[in-house]
């Protein structure tokens, strides 16, 4: 696997291939397994997504804590009413973003990409899109190798932990793989799908983590929808030939320096921001059942 956007940039130009292809002949290389075996191995990633990303807009999910739930069964029922500002598509985004988050929180089986409190993000971007532009399931997996790709590198670079670099490495690296994901399926080159990345990024610098009572709840969920939000106006940004002055792998970097500048109390500690507001400890003690 390359280390860097400018690499991966390079190759896959030299060797003319999309960045789904070179993550699947890569991960085959590295693990020795076929490539017809890998396909299918994150075809069954792609399921699970697709059950997560809908269950929660026909049934009332509700978090084992209490704390969230029944947001994504709204959201889909407003959409229904055709009466939104941005539109059923965006609804449908947001809606699903919910949906894995309400289920992840439930004890649900959700796929952590690249976390279990960013989850919502990729799938429902890419399976939203994919319905959009008229893609089927296989052209959804290939997106999900291409977000892949784009998550390693951050994870070697930076890092895509909320402990480690604030909900910018979580919620923002999420958004960056869904991002990049949909301009490859739209006909981005490399290039344009880590501009959309780097875009994505330098839109969420400094988010912090702060779970209210150390839950992935609030405001994770509604992070999640906002998340992909994000990925989606980027990726629009960039097929409309936006480009981002700010490389990939320069926003990385900052996103990694930004990370271990914050505070402790900034990173899944619960120790700060809306964790440890008067609501935000009014909740915990709800959740937890305390005083």
């Amino acid at each position: 696997m390359v280390d860097t956007g400018e690499e991966l940039i390079k190759i896959c130009r030299g060797k003319s291939m999309k960045i789904w292809q070179y993550a699947l002949l890569d991960e085959a290389k590295s693990t020795g397994v076929p490539e017809e075996k890998v396909f299918k191995k994150m075809k069954k990633n792609l399921e699970v997504m697709k059950q997560s990303s809908n269950y929660a807009l026909t049934h009332n999910v509700k978090s084992v804590s209490g704390l969230i739930g029944g947001d994504a069964y709204k959201l889909n029922e407003y959409l229904e009413r055709q009466n939104s500002l941005t539109g059923n598509f965006m609804i449908k985004v947001m809606a699903r973003a919910l949906s894995c988050s309400e289920v992840n929180a439930a004890m649900g089986k959700i796929v952590a990409a690249p976390t279990a409190g960013s989850c919502g993000i990729l799938p429902a971007v890419v399976i939203s899109s994919c319905e959009k532009l008229g893609k089927n399931d296989d052209e959804m997996v290939k997106a999900l190798f291409t977000a892949s790709c784009v998550g390693v590198l951050i994870a070697k670079n930076a890092t895509l932990a909320g402990a480690e670099g604030g909900c910018q490495a979580e919620c923002g690296s999420a958004a960056a793989m869904a991002s990049a994901a949909v301009v490859e399926m739209m006909g981005g080159t490399p290039d344009m799908c880590l501009t959309a990345g780097a875009i994505v990024i330098k839109n969420v610098l400094g988010l912090v983590c702060d779970p209210v009572a150390g839950l992935v709840e609030i405001p994770c969920a509604k992070r999640n929808a906002s998340g992909a939000v994000n990925a989606v106006a980027a990726a629009d940004m960039v097929m409309a030939g936006v480009y981002s002055k700010i490389p990939f792998d320069d926003a990385v970097s900052a996103l990694y320096d930004v990370g271990r500048r914050m505070p402790c109390e900034l990173r899944e500690t619960a120790l700060g921001g809306l964790a440890v507001t008067k609501m935000g400890l009014k909740l915990k003690a709800r959740a937890l059942g305390s005083k």
